[in-house]
């Protein structure tokens, strides 16, 4: 099949770790960073005569996500046990859902680039977590090297969340992700850490001859904690499988690790199907029942959703529809340019969405900070900005008054640095036009060019006119007064 035109599928299963202070069958603390075994109680352990409650947090939180991504919120739903044997597993089975989860459908929108994509969804259904087997230099009680097993996370709430085979690209995949990560931390459900292992990925994927309908055989590369490793292990996946096959050989359905260190994913097992877990609803639980009047109580209390407060940043501020597409990433970011924007005077909110995307961005990247660490405040960028729309500093000198605020140089003020550092713009068309004459009677060679037709030839006398006024003239005020003059 050597020169065959390949389609690649992907499905993500992601597992949401919902922000409950407690487990979601037992009142055992889900705090990051214990010692081992130091939060499992009776419940978590499986003893003989322990019983499973169902945590009302989590449900609510199933609720929120259900409804911010438009799905079907299931007034009965069911919790079945899953049965397989792995020794961070007490129970040697996982409670979970199976045939009627608690959140069915709803789609997710994300840019690729400058293009949008709708994925849709098949289900989010709550699931507990397991233990850890720890692996790496693990010293037993008698110094021998040996498996340990954690069993902190036995009974973390989880929130699986599955979308349909719809995905055509590891971009397309990260896309994805990176969406539903900032939706979740946007609600709350999820604090989002994806190295402490809040939000985790299986990545299913299978390639087929283009213009094929039926799935080729995938593979399910689990737990993947990073978005770059996500997008790796995607792109290793796919090449793994179209040389495979066009080399004569077969895909084997089964369950892959990915290795970052290599930068190649390995076999780890055969992959399960639904049969081989022998689900059957767990007797020791009631059906879940979620009344419409609860559901209601919920949404009256979750935030702006993304997507509203994306259509209402395009229609209030007249943002193109990409740069509401990034300021709706975080919350905090979009939080964030409202309150620059509403500093400013109005029509201004673009330059304020400019610089929070450029300059404070980079900013915030170099010093590998959030928005919410960011030593610029909203108020202070605000102020900036706004003396460059009344004309007080150019954009360029701007960015020298960024980076001194950044260092809380005069408290962070702009006009206190302006003043100190004498960058006021000179405005005075008086003053331009002199420093202008001055250039053009020093410079006839370039004004003949300009005048023979050589658009170039301008853009140096505007320079040399900078020059000339140390940066400090209005480069707008500049522009129309050569003109003037050359014409």
């Amino acid at each position: 099949m050597v020169g065959t035109t390949w389609e690649v599928v992907i499905g993500l299963e992601t597992h949401v770790q919902l922000s409950t202070s407690s487990k979601i069958f037992s009142g055992s603390s889900t705090r990051f960073g214990a010692p081992a075994n130091m939060q499992a109680n009776a419940v978590d352990l499986a003893l003989p005569g322990t019983l499973p409650v169902m945590n009302r947090g989590a449900v609510e939180r199933a609720i929120k996500l259900g409804l911010a991504l438009g799905s079907h919120i299931a007034p009965r739903s069911i919790f079945a046990r899953k049965n397989y044997f792995y020794p961070d597993l007490p129970k040697n089975y996982q409670i979970s859902q199976y045939e009627i989860p608690v959140v069915l459908g709803g789609t997710l929108s994300f840019f690729v680039g400058d293009q949008e994509k709708t994925i849709n969804l098949t289900r989010a259904h709550l699931e507990e977590d397991a233990g850890k087997s720890l692996h790496d230099d693990f010293i037993g009680p008698h110094g021998e090297k040996s498996t340990g097993i954690d069993l902190n996370r036995a009974g973390t709430p989880l929130l699986e969340v599955v979308s349909e085979p719809e995905l055509r690209s590891a971009e397309e995949a990260v896309g994805y992700a990176k969406a539903l990560h900032a939706l979740v931390v946007w609600l709350g459900i999820c604090d989002g850490n994806m190295q402490e292992g809040s939000f985790r990925i299986d990545a299913n994927v299978s390639v087929r001859p283009a213009g094929q309908k039926e799935f080729g055989t995938r593979t399910e590369t689990k737990n993947v904690n990073s978005f770059r490793f996500l997008e790796r292990a995607i792109q290793y996946e796919i090449r793994r499988q179209i040389e495979l096959i066009e080399d004569g050989g077969k895909v084997v359905q089964e369950t892959r690790l990915y290795d970052p260190d290599r930068d190649e994913t390995r076999s780890m097992r055969s992959k399960e199907d639904a049969h081989d877990y022998r689900y059957f609803p767990d007797p020791d639980l009631p059906p879940l029942v979620i009344a419409p009047d609860w559901i209601e109580r919920v949404r009256a209390g979750m935030p702006e959703l993304p997507g509203a407060k994306r259509a209402r940043f395009e229609s209030a501020y007249g943002l193109p529809a990409y740069d509401a597409a990034q300021l709706t990433m975080s919350r905090d970011t979009s939080d964030f340019f409202e309150a620059t924007a509403q500093a400013l005077p109005a029509g201004q909110a673009k330059l304020a969405a400019n610089w929070i995307m450029g300059e404070l961005a980079a900013a915030l990247n170099r010093e590998e900070k959030d928005i919410s660490q960011s030593p610029v405040g909203s108020a202070q960028l605000g102020k900036l900005l706004a003396r460059i729309a009344d004309g007080t500093i150019s954009n360029k000198l701007a960015r020298d008054v960024f980076a001194a605020i950044w260092q809380g140089e005069h408290g962070g003020d702009a006009d206190a640095i302006i003043e100190a550092r004498g960058l006021k713009q000179i405005s005075d068309t008086g003053a331009i036009g002199k420093m202008i004459d001055d250039v053009l009677a020093a410079n006839p060679a370039i004004v003949a060019e300009y005048r023979a037709g050589k658009e170039k030839a301008f853009n140096s006398l505007v320079g040399q006119v900078m020059k000339a006024a140390k940066g400090k003239a209005n480069p707008q005020q500049v522009n129309e007064l050569l003109r003037q003059k050359l014409a």
